[in-house]
């Protein structure tokens, strides 16, 4: 007896050594009530905020409201198969999404699940989608631009690697539209993108990928998609999966860009869940922590210093107005978070200025630090010119008798907006951006009629590629616009001018009827 006892211990002793915890422990419940995507549990004691809990069948939900009695759970996908009285566990994991490389390229679901027909994604690992921004000591001064190709914006409201700039405006004045230029411009830049389509039609994200897909854009690019369609449960999820997606590059010391597209949809999504699980409903009865839901998701958006890997994430939302109403509730929240917007007017779009943006109202609180020397040296007047245009066409439009210097300067502003109008999907380089703003705030478009503006535009383009192509590699390359390159800029424009002829042979006084149109821009 002693002998078998004596080898019973050994048996026991032997197994707790080789124990590795490979036992598993879950919290268990019981469905109480189920409707609308919202399941409430029993019996949870253990369950944790933003857990994924297991509802059996594949089928998993989030833990959302922790009551004293009961979880309040947001089913992630189909529901209706779950029935009252089944049973559910915890997982013991917070809601996470797939991140790495191999994501680039393709289009997903909050989830990281593919969207694309390409097979399985290969991600190197997970994340929680909701973590802790960095704090202010991990961070750096934001010095670095990101080139939009945007004339009038990287101009005017440039942006920075690590800012928050908002792109505000009323439905169809081509918010989308700027994003889009934005991650196409950054081919070849080692800026990796992420764009996040929250509530909209799957056909209008399709022509989006297509689009990005046309101008090889996809190569550098994340989909992240939640669509109409899909639970209002996504939807709240999908900006925080795809920042995830994002702080991954940023964490091992590169580049990214994301885009949210927008979070008006993203508000009305969360406030739907919240007022399905019986949160306190507040102003336009969005629940009161509707400003923390954005203010936690943009604060993500950084620049880290060298010691923290010297990454970026700079982020983009789109905020949509009702009547150009920028005091909304949604639009002033937003508005107080990120670093600055590019306000795009109604009006302005529709005299055809394209961008639309409203130079008066937009603004980038980093301003010339997220410029490269070379644009910094060529914009010191054009928003002054622009704000002197503006003034001079509203008054102008109660006078005929104009002064000379007063016609001029209308001219001349004139010219200027002409010049900001831009196709879209048509981003410009920094060469061809810096030489045409140099040529107009210097006034060599001054003869030119508004008419052939863009004409002269193409043309010098063409010849400053052709004639005078190491002045455009300096640029590109230096990114300064010194007196030497100056010098050659002016050379190049004069000579430019000799060749073709442009000039108004009877320049037409300003009329006040095209100053009150002006007026607006």
């Amino acid at each position: 007896m002693a002998t078998t006892s004596s080898e019973i211990t050994d048996i026991i002793k032997a197994q707790i050594k080789g124990f590795e915890g490979r036992s598993e422990s879950a919290d268990v419940g019981t469905v109480v009530e189920i409707g609308d995507g919202i399941a409430r549990v029993h019996g949870l004691g253990g369950a944790m905020a933003s857990e994924l809990l297991d509802f059996g069948n594949g089928v998993l939900g989030l833990a959302f409201n922790l009551e004293e009695d009961t979880v309040s759970a947001i089913v992630l996908g189909e529901y209706t198969g779950i029935k009252e009285g089944g049973e559910v566990r915890t997982t013991g994991r917070i809601v996470e999404t797939p991140v790495g490389d191999g994501l680039v390229g393709r289009v997903v679901d909050p989830l990281g699940r593919p969207l694309d027909g390409k097979g399985a994604v290969q991600a190197s690992g997970a994340r929680p989608v909701d973590v802790v921004a960095p704090g202010v000591i991990a961070r750096q001064n934001v010095d670095t631009p990101v080139q939009t190709g945007i004339k009038v914006i990287d101009a005017i409201t440039p942006i920075g690697r690590g800012q928050r700039e908002l792109i505000i405006g009323d439905r169809q004045t081509g918010k989308s539209a700027v994003a889009i230029d934005t991650i196409i411009n950054q081919k070849g830049k080692a800026l990796t993108c992420v764009y996040v389509a929250i509530g909209q039609k799957e056909s209008s994200v399709a022509k989006i990928v297509a689009t990005l897909e046309e101008n090889g854009a996809m190569e550098h690019t994340i989909v992240v998609v939640a669509g109409a369609a899909d639970p209002a449960t996504l939807q709240y999820l999908a900006p925080f999966a795809g920042c995830a997606m994002g702080e991954f590059f940023r964490d091992n010391g590169k580049d990214a860009l994301i885009v949210y597209d927008d979070l008006s949809k993203h508000a009305w999504a969360y406030r739907q869940v919240s007022l399905l699980v019986r949160r306190p409903p507040g102003r336009e009865a969005y629940p009161g922590d509707v400003f923390y839901l954005h203010s936690r998701l943009l604060e993500r958006a950084a620049r880290l210093n060298k010691e923290n890997g010297g990454g970026s994430l700079t982020a983009l939302p789109i905020i949509e107005t009702q009547a150009n109403d920028i005091s909304a509730y949604i639009p002033t929240n937003v508005i107080s978070i990120t670093d600055g917007q590019i306000y795009l007017e109604t009006d302005l779009f529709n005299q055809g200025i394209r961008p639309a943006m409203n130079a008066g109202l937009s603004v980038s609180r980093v301003g010339g630090d997220a410029q490269t020397k070379a644009m910094k040296s060529v914009v010191k007047s054009l928003k002054a010119d622009l704000a002197q245009y503006r003034e001079l066409a509203a008054f102008a439009q109660f006078g005929s008798d104009l002064d000379k210097v007063t016609q001029q300067q209308l001219r001349r502003g004139e010219r200027v907006v002409e010049i900001m109008k831009q196709p879209q999907y048509e981003p410009l380089s920094l060469e061809r951006e810096v030489v045409i703003i140099f040529a107009a705030t210097s006034g060599y478009l001054d003869d030119v009629p508004t008419g052939r503006v863009k004409e002269f535009e193409r043309a010098l383009y063409r010849f400053m590629e052709t004639q005078y192509k190491p002045l455009a590699d300096a640029i590109a390359r230096d990114k300064k616009f010194d007196e030497a390159i100056q010098k050659q800029a002016k050379a190049m424009v004069e000579e430019f001018k000799k060749t073709v002829s442009y000039a108004d042979a009877s320049p037409s006084e300003a009329k006040p009827e095209r100053a009150k149109d002006a007026a607006t821009s």
